[in-house]
């Protein structure tokens, strides 16, 4: 039987990466707390010692950028100069400018509207051509690919260590890997753990290594999984003192496949973090990813992914595209048919049924955007499995 390896990563809080993530969700939240209508295209970019704030924002509210951007750096746990940055002392730079009057006439007014449609779902067009996917499979309880699942939550349970004072010497900054071994498409084994952390100077690589296999890695792993072949890599360099952005620059939108499903799904480039739900980059993503998820959970196929592209200004998806992968019983074609039927992608319509110009997004910019059941996201429901049997078996 062929057997085949698959590796994901993630990485935790401090991660430079991540860190430009969550201060540009953090300040899309602060926006939407006061003006649910903003339109928020948000990019941060961190260094030693100083964050940079750019993009464009379009908003009747005021935010303290400045304060924004220290609360969340010292929430992450740089908030002392000898983990190599601090959101007390570093220096902050704003560059923001409001929306393209350009751009803006599509998103306010759609294709559609413009040309004497009178539905409410399509009073906005999309704001920016792109396409995008959604993904789900039945490897693990959350419809997710195992290797992203559990690289995730070794990164999850890295920073809760480090937050909680269990291991007193660890430092925000970290990095998990999984390579799950297949066969005929079935995760059988774990192959190989990776798991690297920032950490203080006093402490050696021997503690370091046996405290991370204890707190960290045996919690996590499944123990059916481990096998006597599996590779176990700490702080495979020997040393991680110096991490964040003192050791590499940050930037949002850089970590686009830990924020999905690592890898093993397609991806149509567009980042999420600190964009409004009006840009399809990110509430589109969302909407595929719930279809492919609904379709799963509904028995329609053991493994689905969902494209959906956009014009913008135009509120109808310009393709809808299913792929089973022959997993599923069912003709793609019929598939496509009864997701036609079910599923409203305008934009207006997704970002009613995800509650999308709420304050949510923060919580997202790390450790994933799909698959989080724990923050109770719509796109993660499977309220349309029922919905979706009756249509395809009408259909048939």
């Amino acid at each position: 039987m062929p057997r085949k390896l698959f590796t994901s990563e993630s990485v935790t809080e401090g991660h430079p990466d991540k860190l430009c993530d969550q201060i540009s969700d953090a300040i899309l939240d602060a926006i939407l707390e006061k003006d649910t209508n903003a339109h928020v295209a948000c990019e941060v970019t961190a260094c030693k010692g100083l964050i940079h704030v750019m993009g464009e924002i379009t908003t009747t509210c005021y935010i303290d950028i400045d304060k924004e951007v220290r609360r969340v750096i010292n929430k992450i746990g740089y908030n002392n100069s000898i983990y190599g940055f601090n959101g007390n002392t570093c220096g902050v730079i704003i560059s923001i400018n409001s929306q393209s009057p350009d751009i803006a006439m599509g998103v306010d007014c759609s294709f559609e509207r413009k040309n004497g449609s009178k539905e409410v779902n399509y009073e906005i067009g999309a704001g920016d051509q792109g396409l995008m996917f959604g993904f789900a499979c039945d490897e693990t309880p959350e419809f997710m690919p195992l290797p992203i699942s559990l690289a995730h939550k070794l990164a999850k349970r890295l920073s809760f260590i480090r937050k909680n004072g269990i291991l007193y010497y660890l430092r925000p900054d970290g990095k998990t890997q999984v390579t799950v071994e297949y066969e005929n498409d079935i995760p059988v084994r774990v192959d190989t753990v990776v798991v690297s952390s920032q950490h203080s100077e006093e402490v050696g690589l021997e503690q370091i290594q046996n405290d991370i296999m204890e707190k960290v890695i045996l919690p996590v792993i499944p123990q059916k999984m481990v096998d006597k072949n599996t590779r176990i890599l700490i702080n495979p360099t020997g040393r991680f003192v110096i991490g964040g952005p003192a050791a590499d620059s940050g930037l949002t939108g850089r970590k686009i496949i830990v924020d999905t499903y690592g890898g093993y799904s397609r991806h149509g480039g567009g980042a999420f973090s600190g964009k409004d739900a009006t840009k399809v980059d990110r509430s589109g993503a969302y909407a595929a990813r719930y279809i492919a998820k609904n379709l799963v959970a509904a028995g329609l196929a053991k493994k689905c992914e969902i494209q959906l592209a956009y014009a913008i200004g135009v509120s109808c998806p310009v393709s809808v595209r299913v792929d089973t992968f022959g997993t599923s019983d069912v003709s793609e074609e019929l598939l496509s048919h009864v997701v036609g039927k079910i599923f409203d992608l305008r934009p207006c319509a997704i970002i009613d049924k995800f509650n999308l110009r709420s304050p949510i997004y923060f919580p997202l910019a790390s450790y994933g955007q799909m698959g989080r059941e724990d923050l109770n996201v719509g796109w993660e429901k499977t309220d349309k499995v029922e919905e979706l049997k009756r249509a395809v078996d009408i259909m048939k």
